[in-house]
């Protein structure tokens, strides 16, 4: 059974675009093919929830050679996705100075259904430890109405 809601992702407005992705990768050090976030659509610093999206298409990099009779989105890459959220809010929640979040690990990890494109992943994360040296979010991704991942992502503070 899956867990209660962070948020309910019908209730998310994917065109109320909060940060595009060049605003996103001004914070976070990803790039190029890493950038994996399209847009952040929600943030409510009082209540450490945060929500983006993440429009997984045809002609991604990994679609040639991840099932290539039929595309599935790498769970890394949702993984990805998960820790970049969870980055992009501790960034914003706390100033870090020199430093960004780096991964630090995952618990409670479940996929629970596949991604094939064309789909838009949103992903929903609320803070669970805040600290300057460790930051931990409770992550839950969905297609449309189907929850299809959900984990605790661990950041570690890194000197960049």
């Amino acid at each position: 059974m899956p867990p209660m809601l962070i948020l309910d992702p019908a209730s998310l407005d994917c065109e109320d675009v909060l940060f595009d992705r060049e605003q996103i990768y001004k914070t976070l050090p990803q790039k190029y093919e890493f950038a994996q976030l399209d847009a952040v659509i929600h943030a409510d610093p009082t209540g450490e929830t945060f929500a983006a999206y993440r429009d997984v298409r045809a002609d991604e990099w990994w679609c040639r050679g991840h099932m290539p009779q039929q595309a599935i989105f790498p769970g890394v890459l949702m993984i990805e996705c998960a820790a970049q959220l969870s980055a992009f809010a501790q960034l914003t929640l706390r100033e870090m100075g020199d430093f960004v979040m780096g991964f630090g690990g995952i618990d409670a990890a479940k996929f629970r259904d596949s991604v094939f494109p064309p789909s838009r992943i949103i992903f929903i994360g609320k803070a669970l430890d805040t600290r300057m040296r460790k930051f931990s979010c409770q992550i839950q991704a969905f297609v449309s109405d189907r929850m299809v991942f959900e984990g605790t992502i661990t950041g570690i503070r890194l000197k960049i």
